[in-house]
């Protein structure tokens, strides 16, 4: 597992918890930032095991 990997799958569980706090407190630009963030952190996990798959 890379650093991408790694730093991806962060960014879409921090991206969750941040949505759900936005539904929580009915805040749809939380909800919007958190949507967005899991977003960017599966696109980086992606990228992330793309680089896995061709060094091997």
């Amino acid at each position: 597992m890379n650093k991408d990997q790694v730093k991806g799958s962060l960014k879409q569980a921090a991206g969750k918890v941040q949505q759900k706090a936005g539904e929580a407190a009915g805040s749809q630009t939380q909800k919007i930032k958190g949507v967005s963030k899991q977003v960017e952190g599966n696109v980086q996990k992606a990228y992330g095991d793309a680089k896995e798959s061709m060094k091997r």
